[in-house]
């Protein structure tokens, strides 16, 4: 996939896929895909389950708001994708969400300190004012 972003061997970031995109994930070697997008957001693909299940993706979706913070949300996602067959696409509308919570995955399985997740961060273009990133880094403190 063209605009999926690397943040790990396991882990990548996209904003809102089509469904030639979950097509392309599966011939690309993706195993899973993790929707952080609510029904209520605009362009939300309502069969997107059907569509990744189909193509033979596991699917998961836990709908993240994108401007509040939820930590027993975001240890929901964490424990989901420690679940899944690897490698996982995460996604939202942007990618923000996706990039913040595959960041936090990382760093969490990794044992990455503070500086070593903004080293990260910068060095992928992820925001760290992104509020669930933002909320893990102050944990890190």
């Amino acid at each position: 996939m063209e605009n999926a972003k690397k943040v790990s061997d396991e882990l990548y970031t996209a904003g809102q896929p089509t469904s030639g995109d979950l097509q392309q994930a599966v011939q690309e070697g993706f195993k899973s895909v993790v929707n952080l997008r609510s029904p209520d957001e605009a362009d939300f693909l309502s069969d997107e389950q059907q569509q990744a299940e189909a193509a033979g993706l596991n699917y998961v979706n836990v709908p993240l708001n994108p401007k509040k913070a939820d930590d027993k949300l975001t240890a929901k996602v964490l424990k989901e994708i420690s679940g899944l067959p690897t490698p996982i696409l995460l996604h939202c509308g942007a990618g923000a969400r996706a990039d913040a919570l595959a960041l936090i995955a990382l760093a969490t399985k990794e044992g990455l300190s503070r500086e070593q997740i903004l080293k990260k961060a910068e060095e992928l273009e992820i925001n760290i004012n992104q509020p669930h990133l933002k909320q893990f880094l102050e944990t890190q403190e």
